[in-house]
């Protein structure tokens, strides 16, 4: 198996598109680096986790925004819209494994995915856990993290044992420390998380030409206000600064990967103007488009 490329495509609806691994051992493996690629917000039907290898990453899933530092790990649920920045432009990289419920949990009528992995994906309080090191068992949680991603690059001899029993031992101690307990999810709360879907898609396919919240709004048919506070609950931020932050990422990956004229790639991204390009990609990149180009 060994190291997967970290490159995140979505559908409209911002599904990742991405096969992790493969039937027989459905799990990837990747070495995350957020200075050159963060990760966009995105969702998919398996499972992730996470730890930080060097620096520190903003980590986002659902509502909830976490700050990781390095041997912070974090595990984050199916289905859960989620991405990762740079923090403070600490040269972030972190370890991470994306994988099938099945891979530990077999099939639907096991002991295994009963006990274990059914109450853990339906556990509204396990849609976003970090492990950091004030408890021990969230150090055995980063060290099966580790010891899974460790084995899955390797690939020496059983190590898709290894990975399993890495794995297994990780969705225990989420089940042990937290148990399921029977919470309604409210409907606004659904509501929110499918619109904020549909927006996310509404950005994606229209950033390069102009765009406005009301426009993002009646993609979701909701009302301003609405889209306003829909996306400050779910990620934080507003529609505008989101579509400004999706070109930037654009533009940053346009920089590395051609080379196309800086004015050009600004028009391709949205930005009309590229003196206005040019300080909006400074505050978010810490730097000019020109300068982010010759680092990378």
């Amino acid at each position: 198996m060994g190291l997967a490329i970290c490159n995140t495509t979505t559908d409209s609806y911002g599904r990742e598109l991405a096969l992790h691994g493969t039937a027989l051992f459905p799990i990837a493996c990747y070495h995350d680096d957020l200075t050159t690629c963060p990760v966009p917000w995105h969702w998919h039907d398996e499972l992730e986790v996470l730890v930080v290898t060097e620096g520190s990453a903003v980590v986002t899933a659902g509502s909830e925004k976490r700050i990781l530092h390095h041997g912070d790990g974090c595990f984050i649920n199916t289905g859960v819209l989620h991405g990762a920045w740079d923090f403070e432009n600490s040269g972030c990289r972190f370890h991470s494994l994306v994988f099938h419920a099945r891979l530990v949990g077999g099939s639907m009528d096991s002991i295994f995915w009963q006990n274990y992995i059914q109450p853990l994906m339906q556990n509204p309080t396990l849609k976003f856990v970090c492990f950091d090191a004030s408890e021990f068992w969230m150090q055995e949680a980063n060290n099966s993290i580790e010891t899974a991603w460790e084995n899955c690059m390797l690939e020496t001899p059983g190590y898709e044992f290894a990975v399993r029993d890495a794995l297994s031992h990780l969705i225990f101690l989420l089940s042990t420390h937290h148990p399921s307990v029977p919470q309604h999810t409210s409907d606004k709360a659904l509501r929110n998380a499918e619109r904020i879907k549909i927006m996310l898609q509404y950005v994606q396919e229209h950033y390069t030409g102009e765009i406005n919240t009301a426009q993002i709004a009646e993609s979701a048919l909701i009302s301003e206000s609405e889209c306003l506070r829909c996306f400050r609950a779910t990620i934080g931020t507003t529609p505008i600064q989101y579509v400004k932050q999706f070109r930037i990422q654009k533009a940053a990956e346009l920089l590395t990967s051609t080379n196309q004229k800086i004015a050009d790639i600004a028009a391709q991204c949205g930005f009309f103007d590229v003196s206005y390009f040019t300080k909006t990609f400074r505050e978010q990149k810490g730097c000019t488009p020109g300068e982010y180009r010759k680092i990378q």
